[in-house]
C-alpha cells in the first residue's frame, strides 16, 4: 500500500488545501492529512478544532485519513510506514522553504520522499492568514473555505478578536 503523509497546520483548512488533499487521494492508495505544531506560528485553533475541521472537509473521501503530530514529520512517516510526504506550492517562495524541508527530511529518513503539488490558479493567493485576518474583521471568507466549516470559523475568531492578548499571525 502506498501511504502518503500530507502535514500541515491547517489553521484552518482552505480551499487549497481541500484541492492538494483531494489530488493526492488520487495518486495514493491512502492519505494521511496531519495537523502539526508549527513553533513559529500561533495558531488561531486548537489541534482538536483543526481535526474536526479537516474531517468536515475530507468527508467522502475514503482513502484519507486526519491524524495529529507533535514532532519531525521524517519520523511520522516511518511510524506509519508512508513512502511520501505531499506538500503544496503556491509561489515560489513556498518552494525555498519547503526544498530545504524536503533535503533536512530525507537526510533524516532516507525513505521520505517529498511529492510538491502545485496548487490551482485560483488557490494561489489563498492562505489560513488571509482567512482569519478576513474573518476576524468580518468580512466573507465564503470564497476561502468550504461551507461546512465557515460558521465554526467565524465564532472561533470572533472570540478571539475579543481577547486583548491575542494577536493574528
Amino acid at each position: 500500500m502506498r501511504i502518503a503523509v500530507c502535514p500541515g497546520s491547517f489553521d484552518p483548512v482552505t480551499f487549497g488545501h481541500r484541492d492538494i488533499i483531494n489530488r493526492a487521494s488520487t495518486l495514493f492508495d491512502k492519505v494521511i492529512v496531519v495537523v502539526t505544531v508549527n513553533l513559529n506560528k500561533k495558531p488561531a485553533f486548537t489541534a482538536a478544532e483543526r481535526i474536526v475541521f479537516l474531517e468536515k472537509v475530507t468527508a467522502g473521501l475514503e482513502n484519507v485519513v486526519i491524524d495529529t503530530w507533535d514532532g519531525l514529520i521524517s519520523e511520522y512517516v516511518r511510524t506509519v510506514n508512508a513512502c511520501a510526504i505531499v506538500k503544496g506550492l503556491r509561489a515560489v517562495s513556498d518552494f525555498e522553504y519547503e526544498f530545504q524541508m524536503a533535503l533536512a527530511n530525507k537526510l533524516l529518513n532516507e525513505n521520505a520522499e517529498t511529492v510538491f503539488l502545485t496548487t490551482s490558479s485560483e488557490n494561489m493567493y489563498l492562505s489560513s492568514s488571509v482567512v482569519k485576518h478576513i474573518a476576524a474583521y468580518g468580512g466573507d471568507i465564503s470564497a476561502f473555505v468550504p461551507k461546512v466549516i465557515i460558521k465554526d470559523i467565524e465564532e472561533r475568531l470572533e472570540q478571539l478578536r475579543n481577547d486583548p492578548n491575542f494577536v493574528l499571525k
